[in-house]
Protein backbone atom coordinates (compact mmCIF):
# COMPACT_ATOMS: atom_id res chain seq x y z
CA UNK A 1 0.00 0.00 0.00
CA UNK A 2 1.38 3.62 -0.75
CA UNK A 3 0.74 6.47 1.13
CA UNK A 4 0.18 8.05 -2.30
CA UNK A 5 -3.91 8.38 -1.55
CA UNK A 6 -5.00 9.60 2.02
CA UNK A 7 -8.74 9.35 0.55
CA UNK A 8 -8.99 5.66 1.44
CA UNK A 9 -9.49 7.31 5.22
CA UNK A 10 -11.81 10.38 4.06
CA UNK A 11 -13.92 7.38 2.28
CA UNK A 12 -13.70 5.40 5.37
CA UNK A 13 -14.79 7.94 7.71
CA UNK A 14 -17.65 9.28 5.73
CA UNK A 15 -19.29 5.47 5.07
CA UNK A 16 -18.87 5.49 9.45
CA UNK A 17 -20.73 8.78 9.56
CA UNK A 18 -23.74 7.64 7.15
CA UNK A 19 -23.57 3.77 9.24
CA UNK A 20 -23.69 6.18 12.73
CA UNK A 21 -26.99 7.83 11.23
CA UNK A 22 -28.65 5.12 10.03
CA UNK A 23 -31.40 2.93 12.35
CA UNK A 24 -32.65 -0.14 11.61
CA UNK A 25 -36.27 1.01 12.48
CA UNK A 26 -36.83 2.18 8.85
CA UNK A 27 -36.60 0.24 5.36
CA UNK A 28 -33.45 2.85 4.59
CA UNK A 29 -31.52 1.68 7.55
CA UNK A 30 -32.23 -1.82 7.07
CA UNK A 31 -31.25 -2.42 3.94
CA UNK A 32 -27.98 -0.24 4.33
CA UNK A 33 -27.27 -3.11 7.46
CA UNK A 34 -28.14 -5.10 5.01
CA UNK A 35 -25.64 -4.60 2.35
CA UNK A 36 -22.97 -3.38 4.44
CA UNK A 37 -19.61 -5.23 4.93
CA UNK A 38 -17.07 -2.37 6.04
CA UNK A 39 -13.38 -3.63 5.08
CA UNK A 40 -11.13 -2.40 7.67
CA UNK A 41 -8.41 -0.04 7.54
CA UNK A 42 -4.63 -1.43 6.58
CA UNK A 43 -2.48 -1.54 9.60
CA UNK A 44 0.75 0.00 7.59
CA UNK A 45 4.40 -0.94 8.11
CA UNK A 46 6.25 1.43 10.43
CA UNK A 47 8.22 2.92 7.59
CA UNK A 48 5.25 3.81 5.53
CA UNK A 49 3.87 5.27 8.88
CA UNK A 50 6.48 7.56 9.55
CA UNK A 51 6.26 9.14 6.25
CA UNK A 52 2.52 10.15 6.68
CA UNK A 53 2.34 14.09 7.11
CA UNK A 54 0.36 15.11 10.92
CA UNK A 55 -3.03 15.33 8.74
CA UNK A 56 -2.90 11.81 7.15
CA UNK A 57 -1.85 10.35 10.48
CA UNK A 58 -4.43 11.73 11.90
CA UNK A 59 -6.94 10.48 9.39
CA UNK A 60 -5.42 7.36 9.59
CA UNK A 61 -5.74 6.76 13.42
CA UNK A 62 -9.56 7.91 13.15
CA UNK A 63 -10.36 5.51 10.60
CA UNK A 64 -8.56 2.86 12.99
CA UNK A 65 -10.86 3.95 15.97
CA UNK A 66 -13.57 3.84 14.01
CA UNK A 67 -13.21 0.20 13.25
CA UNK A 68 -12.63 -0.57 16.87
CA UNK A 69 -15.90 0.90 17.75
CA UNK A 70 -17.84 -0.96 15.30
CA UNK A 71 -19.75 -3.95 16.93
CA UNK A 72 -17.82 -7.28 15.21
CA UNK A 73 -20.35 -9.89 14.65
CA UNK A 74 -19.38 -13.34 15.75
CA UNK A 75 -20.99 -16.44 14.33
CA UNK A 76 -21.10 -17.70 18.12
CA UNK A 77 -23.30 -21.39 18.73
CA UNK A 78 -26.05 -18.70 19.81
CA UNK A 79 -26.24 -17.11 16.77
CA UNK A 80 -26.19 -19.95 14.75
CA UNK A 81 -28.95 -21.30 15.87
CA UNK A 82 -30.94 -18.32 15.98
CA UNK A 83 -30.81 -18.42 12.30
CA UNK A 84 -30.93 -22.07 12.07
CA UNK A 85 -34.11 -22.53 13.90
CA UNK A 86 -36.05 -19.24 12.20
CA UNK A 87 -34.99 -20.71 8.96
CA UNK A 88 -36.54 -23.39 9.74
CA UNK A 89 -39.93 -21.85 10.46
CA UNK A 90 -39.87 -19.60 7.36
CA UNK A 91 -39.64 -23.30 5.68
CA UNK A 92 -42.28 -24.56 7.88
CA UNK A 93 -44.65 -21.17 7.61
CA UNK A 94 -44.50 -21.20 3.94
CA UNK A 95 -47.61 -22.98 2.85
CA UNK A 96 -49.48 -22.56 6.40
CA UNK A 97 -52.76 -20.66 5.80
CA UNK A 98 -53.15 -19.76 9.75
CA UNK A 99 -51.69 -20.63 13.29
CA UNK A 100 -48.16 -19.90 11.67
CA UNK A 101 -45.31 -20.77 13.96
CA UNK A 102 -43.11 -18.04 15.36
CA UNK A 103 -39.48 -17.78 17.58
CA UNK A 104 -38.86 -16.06 20.90
CA UNK A 105 -35.06 -15.40 21.95
CA UNK A 106 -35.22 -14.79 25.15
CA UNK A 107 -32.30 -13.93 27.90
CA UNK A 108 -30.04 -11.26 29.63
CA UNK A 109 -28.63 -8.10 28.53
CA UNK A 110 -25.59 -8.21 26.38
CA UNK A 111 -26.04 -12.01 25.75
CA UNK A 112 -26.68 -11.00 22.18
CA UNK A 113 -30.20 -11.19 21.31
CA UNK A 114 -30.55 -8.66 18.86
CA UNK A 115 -27.64 -9.59 16.96
CA UNK A 116 -28.59 -13.21 16.56
CA UNK A 117 -32.28 -11.77 15.54
CA UNK A 118 -30.85 -9.14 13.20
CA UNK A 119 -28.21 -11.78 11.53
CA UNK A 120 -31.56 -14.17 11.06
CA UNK A 121 -32.75 -11.43 8.94
CA UNK A 122 -30.07 -10.07 7.12
CA UNK A 123 -29.31 -13.87 6.30
CA UNK A 124 -33.36 -14.03 5.43
CA UNK A 125 -33.09 -11.25 2.56
CA UNK A 126 -29.69 -11.68 1.21
CA UNK A 127 -31.89 -15.28 0.66
CA UNK A 128 -34.50 -13.22 -1.11
CA UNK A 129 -32.53 -11.43 -3.16
CA UNK A 130 -30.22 -14.06 -4.65
CA UNK A 131 -33.97 -15.50 -5.17
CA UNK A 132 -35.26 -12.49 -6.54
CA UNK A 133 -32.34 -10.40 -8.73
CA UNK A 134 -33.29 -7.11 -9.77
CA UNK A 135 -36.71 -6.84 -7.92
CA UNK A 136 -35.95 -3.34 -6.10
CA UNK A 137 -39.98 -3.58 -4.85
CA UNK A 138 -39.92 -6.60 -2.31
CA UNK A 139 -39.63 -6.21 1.28
CA UNK A 140 -38.78 -9.67 2.87
CA UNK A 141 -38.05 -8.46 6.34
CA UNK A 142 -39.46 -6.07 8.84
CA UNK A 143 -37.91 -5.02 11.99
CA UNK A 144 -39.37 -2.61 14.86
CA UNK A 145 -38.72 -2.41 18.41
CA UNK A 146 -41.25 -2.45 20.87
CA UNK A 147 -41.20 1.32 23.18
CA UNK A 148 -41.14 0.90 26.82
CA UNK A 149 -45.17 1.79 27.85
CA UNK A 150 -46.11 0.88 24.46
CA UNK A 151 -49.42 0.84 23.48
CA UNK A 152 -51.51 -0.35 20.21
CA UNK A 153 -51.51 2.54 18.03
CA UNK A 154 -47.70 3.26 19.44
CA UNK A 155 -46.66 -0.47 17.96
CA UNK A 156 -48.94 -0.41 14.92
CA UNK A 157 -47.11 2.83 14.28
CA UNK A 158 -43.73 1.38 14.48
CA UNK A 159 -44.75 -1.19 11.31
CA UNK A 160 -45.76 2.03 9.61
CA UNK A 161 -42.92 3.87 10.56
CA UNK A 162 -40.54 1.40 8.95
CA UNK A 163 -42.13 0.68 5.66
CA UNK A 164 -42.19 4.92 5.52
CA UNK A 165 -45.86 5.23 5.59
CA UNK A 166 -47.26 8.81 6.64
CA UNK A 167 -48.40 8.23 9.86
CA UNK A 168 -51.43 11.27 10.45
CA UNK A 169 -53.10 12.35 13.66
CA UNK A 170 -56.65 11.56 12.18
CA UNK A 171 -56.02 7.86 10.40
CA UNK A 172 -57.52 5.67 13.22
CA UNK A 173 -56.20 2.21 14.59
CA UNK A 174 -57.43 0.18 11.37
CA UNK A 175 -56.08 2.72 8.67
CA UNK A 176 -52.70 2.14 9.85
CA UNK A 177 -53.36 -1.59 10.34
CA UNK A 178 -54.69 -2.09 7.00
CA UNK A 179 -51.89 0.09 5.05
CA UNK A 180 -49.23 -1.93 7.02
CA UNK A 181 -50.90 -5.33 6.18
CA UNK A 182 -50.88 -4.06 2.33
CA UNK A 183 -47.59 -2.86 1.88
CA UNK A 184 -46.27 -6.22 3.44
CA UNK A 185 -48.58 -8.37 1.19
CA UNK A 186 -47.69 -6.39 -2.15
CA UNK A 187 -43.66 -6.31 -1.14
CA UNK A 188 -44.32 -10.18 0.37
CA UNK A 189 -42.72 -9.30 3.86
CA UNK A 190 -41.94 -13.10 4.87
CA UNK A 191 -39.83 -12.70 7.90
CA UNK A 192 -41.43 -9.83 11.33
CA UNK A 193 -38.31 -9.16 13.60
CA UNK A 194 -39.97 -7.30 17.07
CA UNK A 195 -37.37 -6.53 19.49
CA UNK A 196 -37.54 -5.25 23.03
CA UNK A 197 -40.62 -7.41 23.72
CA UNK A 198 -40.35 -7.44 27.21
CA UNK A 199 -41.79 -3.87 27.32
CA UNK A 200 -45.27 -5.80 27.03
CA UNK A 201 -47.28 -6.85 29.68
CA UNK A 202 -50.28 -8.97 29.31
CA UNK A 203 -51.59 -7.84 32.86
CA UNK A 204 -52.07 -4.11 31.41
CA UNK A 205 -55.21 -2.95 29.22
CA UNK A 206 -52.81 -1.53 27.06
CA UNK A 207 -50.38 -4.36 27.22
CA UNK A 208 -52.73 -6.79 26.23
CA UNK A 209 -53.87 -4.79 23.24
CA UNK A 210 -50.46 -4.37 21.80
CA UNK A 211 -50.25 -8.30 22.26
CA UNK A 212 -53.56 -8.38 20.35
CA UNK A 213 -51.87 -5.99 17.78
CA UNK A 214 -49.21 -8.37 17.25
CA UNK A 215 -51.46 -11.44 16.96
CA UNK A 216 -53.52 -9.58 14.44
CA UNK A 217 -50.56 -8.31 12.10
CA UNK A 218 -49.19 -12.30 12.43
CA UNK A 219 -52.79 -13.53 11.49
CA UNK A 220 -52.89 -11.00 8.42
CA UNK A 221 -49.25 -10.93 7.04
CA UNK A 222 -48.40 -14.04 5.93
CA UNK A 223 -44.86 -14.17 7.75
CA UNK A 224 -42.79 -15.66 10.60
CA UNK A 225 -42.32 -13.61 13.32
CA UNK A 226 -40.02 -13.66 15.82
CA UNK A 227 -39.73 -11.68 18.84
CA UNK A 228 -37.04 -10.69 21.20
CA UNK A 229 -36.61 -9.35 24.80
CA UNK A 230 -34.72 -9.86 28.31
CA UNK A 231 -36.09 -12.80 30.69
CA UNK A 232 -39.36 -13.38 28.42
CA UNK A 233 -39.87 -16.84 29.98
CA UNK A 234 -40.58 -15.28 33.36
CA UNK A 235 -42.00 -12.26 31.85
CA UNK A 236 -45.95 -10.72 32.11
CA UNK A 237 -46.00 -11.24 28.27
CA UNK A 238 -46.65 -15.00 28.71
CA UNK A 239 -49.32 -14.21 31.40
CA UNK A 240 -53.03 -14.79 31.23
CA UNK A 241 -54.54 -16.70 28.10
CA UNK A 242 -53.09 -14.04 25.71
CA UNK A 243 -49.77 -14.89 27.11
CA UNK A 244 -50.79 -19.00 26.88
CA UNK A 245 -51.30 -18.55 22.93
CA UNK A 246 -48.03 -17.26 22.21
CA UNK A 247 -46.41 -19.32 24.57
CA UNK A 248 -48.65 -22.21 22.65
CA UNK A 249 -47.41 -21.17 19.07
CA UNK A 250 -44.17 -19.66 19.84
CA UNK A 251 -40.44 -21.77 19.91
CA UNK A 252 -38.16 -19.97 22.51
CA UNK A 253 -34.61 -20.05 22.09
CA UNK A 254 -32.75 -19.17 25.70
CA UNK A 255 -29.32 -17.19 25.61
CA UNK A 256 -27.21 -17.01 28.53
CA UNK A 257 -23.07 -15.94 29.29
CA UNK A 258 -20.99 -18.46 27.73
CA UNK A 259 -19.18 -20.84 30.12
CA UNK A 260 -15.35 -20.76 29.98
CA UNK A 261 -14.47 -23.03 27.31
CA UNK A 262 -13.31 -23.98 23.80
CA UNK A 263 -16.15 -20.93 22.65
CA UNK A 264 -15.08 -18.66 24.66
CA UNK A 265 -11.26 -18.97 24.15
CA UNK A 266 -12.36 -18.66 20.19
CA UNK A 267 -14.37 -15.65 20.97
CA UNK A 268 -11.16 -14.44 22.31
CA UNK A 269 -9.14 -14.90 19.70
CA UNK A 270 -11.46 -13.57 17.31
CA UNK A 271 -11.58 -10.82 18.82
CA UNK A 272 -7.96 -10.48 19.02
CA UNK A 273 -7.80 -11.04 15.41
CA UNK A 274 -9.21 -8.12 14.19
CA UNK A 275 -7.14 -5.02 15.95
CA UNK A 276 -5.03 -3.08 14.55
CA UNK A 277 -2.55 -1.95 16.73
CA UNK A 278 1.47 -1.62 15.77
CA UNK A 279 2.56 -2.38 19.57
CA UNK A 280 0.09 -5.14 20.19
CA UNK A 281 2.02 -9.12 20.97
CA UNK A 282 0.02 -11.23 18.95
CA UNK A 283 -2.05 -14.04 21.27
CA UNK A 284 -1.36 -12.20 24.50
CA UNK A 285 -5.08 -11.73 25.10
CA UNK A 286 -5.59 -15.52 24.19
CA UNK A 287 -3.50 -16.10 26.82
CA UNK A 288 -5.88 -13.48 29.56
CA UNK A 289 -8.53 -15.78 28.07
CA UNK A 290 -9.46 -17.05 31.99
CA UNK A 291 -9.31 -13.39 33.25
CA UNK A 292 -11.72 -11.91 30.64
CA UNK A 293 -14.05 -14.71 31.68
CA UNK A 294 -14.04 -13.82 34.75
CA UNK A 295 -13.86 -10.06 34.15
CA UNK A 296 -17.18 -9.90 31.92
CA UNK A 297 -19.03 -12.94 33.63
CA UNK A 298 -19.29 -14.51 30.35
CA UNK A 299 -21.06 -12.15 28.42
CA UNK A 300 -20.20 -11.54 24.48
CA UNK A 301 -21.30 -8.08 24.88
CA UNK A 302 -18.93 -7.23 27.60
CA UNK A 303 -16.01 -8.75 26.50
CA UNK A 304 -16.59 -6.74 23.49
CA UNK A 305 -17.17 -3.68 25.02
CA UNK A 306 -13.87 -4.17 27.39
CA UNK A 307 -11.58 -5.52 24.65
CA UNK A 308 -12.89 -2.61 21.52
CA UNK A 309 -12.58 0.27 24.25
CA UNK A 310 -9.30 -0.80 25.40
CA UNK A 311 -8.36 -0.85 21.80
CA UNK A 312 -9.64 3.05 21.34
CA UNK A 313 -7.50 4.29 24.65
CA UNK A 314 -4.63 1.99 22.66
CA UNK A 315 -4.69 4.31 19.85
CA UNK A 316 -5.48 7.44 21.80
CA UNK A 317 -2.71 6.87 24.32
CA UNK A 318 -0.27 5.63 21.92
CA UNK A 319 0.67 2.65 23.54
CA UNK A 320 -0.73 0.71 20.95
CA UNK A 321 -1.44 -2.43 22.77
CA UNK A 322 -4.12 -4.05 24.82
CA UNK A 323 -3.16 -5.18 28.10
CA UNK A 324 -4.75 -6.88 31.41
CA UNK A 325 -4.52 -3.32 33.16
CA UNK A 326 -5.92 -1.81 30.41
CA UNK A 327 -8.67 -3.63 29.90
CA UNK A 328 -8.98 -3.34 34.00
CA UNK A 329 -9.28 0.59 33.31
CA UNK A 330 -12.23 0.12 30.84
CA UNK A 331 -15.73 0.05 32.79
CA UNK A 332 -18.12 -2.12 31.61
CA UNK A 333 -21.73 -2.77 32.47
CA UNK A 334 -23.11 -2.67 36.01
CA UNK A 335 -24.44 -6.25 35.76
CA UNK A 336 -20.79 -7.01 34.80
CA UNK A 337 -18.88 -5.30 36.86
CA UNK A 338 -21.48 -6.12 40.15
CA UNK A 339 -21.31 -10.24 38.75
CA UNK A 340 -17.38 -9.24 39.26
CA UNK A 341 -17.18 -7.65 42.07
CA UNK A 342 -18.27 -10.47 44.82
CA UNK A 343 -15.68 -13.17 43.29
CA UNK A 344 -13.00 -10.30 44.21
CA UNK A 345 -13.97 -9.76 47.75
CA UNK A 346 -13.69 -13.92 48.00
CA UNK A 347 -10.39 -13.53 46.53
CA UNK A 348 -9.25 -11.32 49.10
CA UNK A 349 -10.27 -12.96 51.91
Amino acid sequence: MTISAPASPHTTLQEADAHASRQLTTLEGWRKFVASSPEPPVLLPPDELQRLSPTDRDLYDEARLDHHARMLVVATSFVEKTVTCGRRLVLLNRHAISARRGLIVSGLPGTGKTIAITQLGRAHELLDQARHPNVPDRIPVLYITVPPAATARMVAAEFARFLGLPIRSRLNMTDIIEAVVGVCTDTRTGLVLVDEIHNISQTTRSGAEVSDTLKYFSERIPATFVYAGIGVEDSELLAGTRGAQIAGRFTLVPTRPFPYGPEWKGLVATLENTLLLHDHPPGSLVKLDRYLHKRTDGMIGALSHAIRGAAIDAILSGTERVTKETIDAIPLDHAAETAVAPRTKRTHR
